[in-house]
């Protein structure tokens, strides 16, 4: 199929894109495109006009900032996939981020689709959005009323749905730098490498002596957002991993992948072996 027919407009800066969202309320941002142009395709999305973001100076950097305590890595919603799994900075300081980026789509999907489209587009079968919410980080939105910033907690809110206004466009998304006592862990079931996971689990915790703390469990494709798993995380930092695996309190739906039952069980496997990537980088 063609998409519907749209008219196109590529702006110079984020005040001119704003001022287009609120001139024309069905328009549509584009970035690396990956999502956007197979709805348009499908003709699942038909908006009248097409922002084109690319370009836009200062938001494809990757940065490691001081702020508090180690800092954070602030990433650019336009960078580029391939750019984070080629960052020395990402690699470094956010080994998470780094360990989800292989997994994500094909060479050809990385090497165009941006890091801030994934988490503005906030498909629950996405790692990205799963790693920012097992990373406690936030975004920066531009919108009429200037820049704020959303944390990961409050950002997603339903199928496909954030907390972005209908005229804010995301800047930037940051996340707390990992030092000497960050532990991470990730893993997901997909039929195929590059196809989107059956089930998918993004983790972080912090070393408390031969134990974990501040414990957080991000699943996705489990649900209409990336779901943290809070009972399992208590239990998981008093190194119950049973416990936690008994916990899990996910719901499931049936989708064309597999059923609800099939994907708890999955869950429950993917905790066991996060659970001791978690474990093994223990002191």
């Amino acid at each position: 199929m063609k998409p519907a027919p749209f008219a196109y407009r590529k702006v110079r800066s984020l005040d001119e894109a704003v001022a287009l969202l609120g001139e024309t309320p069905d328009a549509r941002l584009l970035a690396g495109g990956q999502s956007l142009m197979a709805t348009l395709n499908m003709r699942l999305s038909a908006p009248s006009l097409l922002i084109d973001i690319n370009g836009l100076s200062g938001l494809d950097g990757i940065a490691h900032k001081n702020g508090q305590g180690s800092g954070f890595v602030e990433i650019g919603a336009l960078a580029r996939h391939v750019q984070a799994e080629r960052s020395a900075t990402i690699a470094k300081l956010a080994p998470l981020i780094a360990r989800a980026m292989p997994l994500v789509g094909h060479p050809a999907i990385r090497n165009r689709g941006t890091l801030g489209g994934s988490i503005a587009f906030a498909d629950p079968a996405a790692e990205l959005p799963a790693c920012l919410l097992a990373l406690d980080g936030e975004v920066d939105a531009q919108g009429p009323k200037g820049k704020r910033t959303i944390k990961a907690g409050d950002y997603f809110k339903g199928l496909y749905e954030t907390a972005l206004g209908p005229q804010e466009i995301l800047t930037a998304i940051r996340l707390p730098a990992a030092d000497s006592n960050t532990r991470i862990g990730f893993a997901e079931l997909a039929r195929r490498h590059g196809d989107y996971a059956i089930v998918g689990l993004a983790a972080s915790a912090r070393a408390d002596g031969k134990g974990l703390k501040d414990v957080r469990l991000a699943y996705f494709g489990v649900g209409n957002t990336p779901l943290r798993a809070e009972k399992s995380e208590a239990a998981l930092a008093h190194g119950d991993v049973d416990g936690a695996v008994a916990a899990l309190d996910l719901d499931p739906h049936d989708d064309i992948q597999a059923t609800g039952a099939v994907k708890k069980h999955l869950a429950g496997v993917l905790l066991r072996r996060v659970a001791a990537q978690l474990m093994e980088q223990r002191p």
